[in-house]
Order: C-alpha cells, then sequence, then structure tokens
C-alpha cells in the first residue's frame, strides 16, 4: 500500500506542478520540464532507495524471479538488503545472491557440492 501512496503523491506533485505553473502562469513549457524532472527524480529514488525499505518495513510490493532450472530455498533480510537462495540440481550448487538498493552492488554466493536435504534429493 505505501508504494502506491508514493506514487499517488509523485504523479499528485507533477499535476499540481502542471497545473499552477502551466495554467496559473502560462509558462507550459516549463511546467512540463519541471513535472518530467520530478518523475523521473521519484522513479529514482523509489528504485535506488526506497523500493525494499518499503516491502521491509511498511508492507510495499516487489517481485523477484528465480532463475529458469533453479529452485528457491530460501529469502531473508539482512539491514536493507534481501538474501535469496536457490539451488541449481544440473550443476548441485547453492546460490546466495542479494538485491541491494537498485541492484547496483550485488552480492553472490556460491555454495559447490550442495545437496539440500530439504529438497529430497
Amino acid at each position: 500500500m505505501i508504494t502506491y501512496t508514493y506514487w499517488l503523491i509523485a504523479f499528485g506533485l507533477a499535476l499540481m506542478i502542471m497545473l499552477l505553473v502551466g495554467a496559473k502562469f502560462k509558462q507550459w513549457r516549463t511546467a512540463t520540464v519541471v513535472a518530467v524532472v520530478l518523475l523521473i527524480g521519484a522513479w529514482a529514488a523509489y528504485y535506488f532507495h526506497f523500493q525494499q525499505l518499503f516491502v521491509k518495513q511498511w508492507g510495499g510490493v516487489m517481485s523477484v524471479t528465480v532463475p529458469d532450472g533453479q529452485r528457491h530455498l530460501n529469502a531473508t533480510w539482512k539491514d536493507n538488503h534481501l538474501w535469496i537462495e536457490n539451488y541449481d540440481p544440473k550443476s548441485n550448487v547453492c546460490i546466495f545472491t542479494e538485491f541491494s538498493k537498485g541492484n547496483m552492488l550485488q552480492g553472490k554466493v556460491i555454495i559447490k557440492n550442495c545437496n539440500p536435504a530439504a529438497l529430497g534429493e
């Protein structure tokens, strides 16, 4: 819900800028540029900072896809970073992948000869 509220506020501010600057002061070009810059800034702030923070602390929405051929085992939070554990049965490895803010600095730990007992193999 917090994610939707964030975007509602961002688009509401952009619309207010368009109406205030564009309609009242007849500066449509300036209003459009400022509104677009505001929306790009809101997207960057969400993608690089707020997304995982919203999900972890306020119940936001986030989706992660398990790579083809792997099986999902576990997910956990370390500070504000999400760690996903998957198992690749073809290469018999467990892969821990970190999803950091904006997915800029992703950590990865590979455990070779991993045969998780939870899968019953």
